[in-house]
């Protein structure tokens, strides 16, 4: 593991000096490669799945790689060789009265590491991005899924080494054993710069609460969409289905739904209708109950701050839109949430005071991915408050410096 942050770090001094030209001829030999073994890529996926058959079908789904699979991983990677050079860009700059020039330029932050589970398109995704945006990095892909993020790193390596880099730019743990992990967490200070989980909760909060390197990354994301009285019921309707029901499985699915108390009579009913004709499962406050004519189950404290992940959604009654915003800034996990609204003025209150990553009015939650920010391939989402935030594509992945340019200047 010591010599693989070695490595890391000659790669990353190595790769500061890389011009956008040569990085995206790299990129391009990795798409070369991925074409021509796609039947290699696939028989060491097979493998991955035939040691996996004991898991859940989820794990199963997202482990599985076919050819258009593949050419959508392909897609990514051309997708980011389009994207302008996130380096050296001039992000600001200004001059002093005493003359002083000031720059503040956009740079690589160095070493990476990815803990991920399951899919192995992350391999693909993380690699092309952090050799983009000029980082070296370091893969540490599940288990399950350890033959398909193998070769795909290795195709990544063959592609350095044709064009005459740094094979070490893109390093692949290859040993299973979760001592690794721990040893990653715990040891690689000196080499690494920054750590992102992407995967479970169980492996999140397990980096999270080990890491002695900074983390990218989210725990959970317990999303809401409020309803307001002046929401267009269906609008309101085709939005929380969306949010809700197009693939619950993922962080931007909306876990609790707030309704404001003066639509109860127009709004509740209806929404929660097309819900339940969808199979999922309800779960309301006292109001709710006595509202919406099915059986549903009564919400507990502990409903309001639960990533159901799952046919399941929560659903609260508040005083409107301040009712909203208090109740999620108390459950909500920075994550992302959604007002509907036709009150511009209140669909600004909930935006400018919501304390989420990602604010959306009219707009299904589901759109908290960098590929529906027009970014590309993401490495995940971030609820830190400190940078990034939200979707982490090709531009976040980078830091910045300041250059001041005198004239034999000095401070008095």
């Amino acid at each position: 593991m010591k010599k693989i942050g070695i490595k890391a770090k000659i790669a990353s001094n190595y790769l500061s000096k890389l011009n956008e030209k040569k990085r995206n001829a790299v990129l391009k030999q990795f798409c070369f490669y991925l074409k021509v073994n796609k039947t290699q890529i696939l028989k060491a996926n097979k493998k991955d799945l035939k040691s996996s058959k004991k898991n859940k079908n989820s794990m199963i789904d997202r482990l599985r790689l076919d050819e258009k699979k593949i050419n959508g991983i392909i897609k990514s990677v051309e997708q980011i060789i389009k994207f302008k050079d996130p380096l050296g860009k001039v992000l600001e700059s200004w001059k002093r009265p005493n003359g002083l020039d000031i720059k503040k330029i956009s740079i690589p932050i160095g070493v990476i590491a990815v803990i991920y589970e399951s899919r192995p398109n992350v391999t693909s995704d993380v690699s092309s991005l952090c050799f983009k945006s000029g980082n070296a990095v370091i893969l540490r892909g599940g288990s399950e899924a350890f033959y398909s993020n193998q070769i795909l790193a290795n195709l990544f390596r063959k592609a350095l080494k044709e064009k005459g880099c740094n094979e070490n730019c893109v390093q692949f743990i290859k040993s299973k054993n979760r001592n690794n992990v721990d040893y990653l967490l715990s040891k690689m200070q000196t080499y690494i710069d920054v750590i992102i989980p992407r995967g479970g909760k169980s492996l999140v909060k397990k980096v999270k609460s080990k890491s002695k390197v900074p983390t990218i990354g989210h725990l959970e994301g317990v999303c809401h969409v409020y309803v307001d009285k002046k929401a267009n019921i269906n609008m309101a309707i085709k939005v929380v289905k969306n949010a809700k029901m197009r693939n619950f499985t993922i962080c931007g699915a909306a876990e609790t739904l707030l309704i404001d108390k003066m639509c109860m009579k127009t709004h509740c009913e209806p929404i929660l209708n097309e819900l339940y004709k969808m199979g999922c499962k309800i779960i309301g406050d006292e109001k709710i109950k006595k509202i919406f004519s099915k059986k549903i189950k009564i919400a507990k404290v502990k409903d309001w701050s639960t990533e159901y992940l799952a046919s399941t959604i929560s659903v609260k009654s508040v005083n409107g839109v301040q009712g909203a915003i208090n109740h999620i800034n108390k459950y909500g996990t920075l994550h992302t949430d959604s007002i509907i609204t036709n009150d511009i003025n209140t669909a600004k209150k909930f935006l400018l005071n919501v304390n989420s990553s990602i604010v959306a009015h009219n707009a299904s939650t589901q759109f908290a991915d960098g590929g529906e920010f027009g970014f590309g391939a993401e490495v995940g989402i971030s609820t830190e408050k400190l940078h990034p935030r939200g979707p982490v594509g090709l531009d976040q992945l980078t830091s910045y410096k300041y250059l001041l340019k005198g004239k034999g200047q000095i401070r008095k």
